[in-house]
C-alpha cells in the first residue's frame, strides 16, 4: 500500500484514524496501531508478515532476558542471538542472490565454473528499516540506554508502525518512548495542525516534484551510453532532486501520520543541498540512517580514537557498509567507498576547506554528491562508466526538454532558497492554507490522470 494511492487516503487513513482517536485505554491503541501495520504491510505479501512477527517476537524476548538477567554472559546471548537472527534474516532475502552472483563472476575470472544458480526469491519491502529497528532496540538496551518494555503490545506497534514501516526514518525506540507510554493522552488537537501540513508537503513533492521529473528522465536514462552531454547533466541533476523531493516527501508524509497519532517521529532531512562540505551532507541527508551507522557502527568501531589511519579506516568501513545496505549491488559499494574517500579528505583538507567562500563550498559539495548519485541510480558499473563519460567528455546531441530544466529550476530553488520542512510553522493561516489547498488538489488530479508510483527507497 501506497502514502499516495486512493486506498490508503480514501479508506485505510481515515479507518485507522477514526478507530484509534475512539479507542481511550493505551493497550487497545497499541494492538490496534500494531493490527493496522500489519494490514498495511500484508498489502505486499502477507506471508512476510511472518518474518516481521518472528523479528518482533525475538528482540521482545531479548528485552525480557535484559530485565531479567544482570549476569554478563546471559546479557551478551541476548545481545547476540536476536542480531544474529535479524541478520540472517536480512542476509537471505536481501543478499544470498547478489553473494551467489558474485562467486559466479569470480569463478568465470579463474577460469573455472561455479555450479550454483539463483535463488528465485522476493524482497520483502522495508525489512533493511524494521531490521534496524530491532537491532537498535536490542543493543540500547543491552548498553542500558533505554529499559526494554514488558509491554508486547508496545514492543509490536513499535516495530509494525506503518507510518516508519517501510522507508523510515528509522527510529529508534528512545526517540519515541516519551510519546508510546503516553498514547493514551495523546495531545490530538496540539499536534493535528502541524500532521496535515507535514503530509500534505510531503504529498506534493512527491507527486509534483519527484514523480514528474522521473518521468522526463527514466527514458533518457534507458540508454546512458547515447546521452549528449548536456542531456547527460541534466538526466544527473534531475536524479538528484527526484531522490531528494521523493524520499524527503516519504519522510514529511511519515512524520506527518506519526503526529496524526500522537507520535512526533524525528526529522530526516534538513536541506541536505545547503550543506557545506560532505560531512555537513551526512548530518543533514537521510539523517536516521547516518546517525545509526555513526552511533552502531563507526564509534564502536573505535571512531577517530587511535590515529587518524584508524578514523580513516572506519570512515571507508561504515560508509561500504553503509552503501551495502542500500543494496545488493556493487554499484552501491562502489558509492559508499566514493562518500568515504570524501569524508577521507575532507577529514584532512578540512582547514584548507573552510578558508573557501560559502558558495564555492556548498557548490562544490552539491556537485560532489550530484556525481555520487550517478553511481547510485546506475544498475551496473557499465551504466555509470557509459553516464559519467558522457557527462565529462564532450558529446554533442539532442537537448533535453526545457520543461526538463524548468522542472530543474524549480526543484533547485526549493532546495537552496525555501526553509525545509521542519523550519516552517505549519498554521493554517488563510493564505498558506490556500496555497496548500490548491496544490494537493493538484497533486491529487495528478494521481487521478496518471497513476500511483512507488517510493523510491522501497527498494531498499
Amino acid at each position: 500500500m501506497l502514502f499516495n494511492s486512493f486506498e490508503f487516503l480514501y479508506l485505510f487513513l481515515p479507518i485507522t484514524y477514526l478507530v484509534f482517536w475512539r479507542l481511550k485505554a493505551r493497550d487497545s491503541r497499541y494492538i490496534w496501531l500494531a493490527v493496522t501495520g500489519y494490514v498495511f504491510y500484508a498489502r505486499w505479501n502477507p506471508k512476510f508478515c511472518a518474518l516481521m512477527a518472528l523479528s518482533t517476537v525475538v528482540s521482545y524476548l531479548a528485552g525480557l532476558g535484559f530485565l531479567r538477567w544482570h549476569d554478563p554472559v546471559r546479557r551478551r546471548l541476548c545481545l547476540v542471538v536476536p542480531i544474529v537472527v535479524d541478520l540472517l534474516l536480512l542476509a537471505f532475502f536481501k543478499y544470498i542472490n547478489f553473494a551467489l552472483d558474485t562467486l559466479r563472476w569470480l569463478g568465470s575470472r579463474a577460469h573455472f565454473s561455479v555450479p550454483i544458480q539463483p535463488i528465485d526469491i522476493i524482497l520483502p519491502v522495508g525489512i533493511s528499516f524494521y531490521t534496524f529497528h530491532t537491532i537498535t532496540y536490542i543493543v540500547d538496551s543491552y548498553r542500558g540506554t533505554i529499559k526494554p518494555t514488558r509491554n508486547i503490545f508496545e514492543f509490536a506497534c513499535y516495530v509494525s508502525l506503518f507510518c516508519q514501516l517501510v522507508a523510515g526514518p528509522i527510529v529508534r525506540f528512545r526517540q519515541i518512548e516519551g510519546d508510546l507510554e503516553r498514547i493514551d493522552h495523546a495531545d490530538r488537537m496540539g499536534l493535528n495542525d502541524s500532521a496535515w501540513s507535514f503530509f500534505a508537503l510531503g504529498l506534493i513533492k512527491k507527486v509534483l516534484v519527484a514523480d514528474t521529473i522521473a518521468v522526463m528522465i527514466n527514458p533518457l536514462l534507458a540508454s546512458p551510453g547515447e546521452l549528449s552531454t548536456v542531456t547527460a547533466w541534466a538526466c544527473a541533476l534531475g536524479y538528484t532532486f527526484q531522490l531528494y523531493f521523493d524520499f524527503s516527501g516519504y519522510s514529511d508524509m511519515a512524520v506527518g501520520l506519526g503526529r496524526l497519532f500522537g507520535l512526533r517521529l524525528p526529522q530526516n532531512f534538513a536541506s541536505p543541498y545547503k550543506a557545506r562540505d560532505p560531512s555537513d551532507f551526512w548530518r543533514r541527508w537521510h539523517i536516521s540512517l547516518s546517525s545509526v551507522l555513526r552511533d552502531y557502527l563507526y564509534i564502536p568501531l573505535g571512531g577517530s580514537r587511535g590515529g587518524e589511519l584508524k578514523a580513516h579506516r572506519n570512515i571507508f568501513i561504515t560508509m561500504l557498509l553503509g552503501g551495502l545496505w542500500h543494496g545488493a549491488n556493487w554499484t552501491f559499494v562502489l558509492w559508499g567507498g566514493y562518500h568515504g574517500a570524501l569524508l577521507s579528505l575532507h577529514r584532512v583538507f578540512a582547514k584548507t576547506w573552510v578558508r573557501l567562500p560559502i558558495v564555492v563550498r556548498v557548490t562544490a559539495t552539491f556537485l560532489l554528491a550530484v556525481i555520487g548519485w550517478v553511481l547510485f541510480r546506475a544498475e551496473s558499473f557499465a551504466r555509470a562508466r557509459d553516464w559519467l563519460g558522457a557527462m565529462f567528455n564532450w558529446r554533442q546531441g539532442p537537448a533535453p526538454s526545457v520543461w526538463l530544466w524548468i522542472w530543474i529550476a524549480l526543484a533547485a530553488a526549493i532546495s537552496f532558497f525555501l526553509p525545509n520542512t521542519f523550519e516552517l510553522r505549519h498554521d493554517w493561516r488563510p493564505v498558506p492554507a490556500l496555497g496548500l489547498a490548491v496544490l494537493v488538489s493538484a497533486a491529487i488530479f495528478v494521481m487521478y490522470v496518471g497513476h500511483q508510483t512507488p517510493f523510491l527507497y522501497f527498494q531498499f
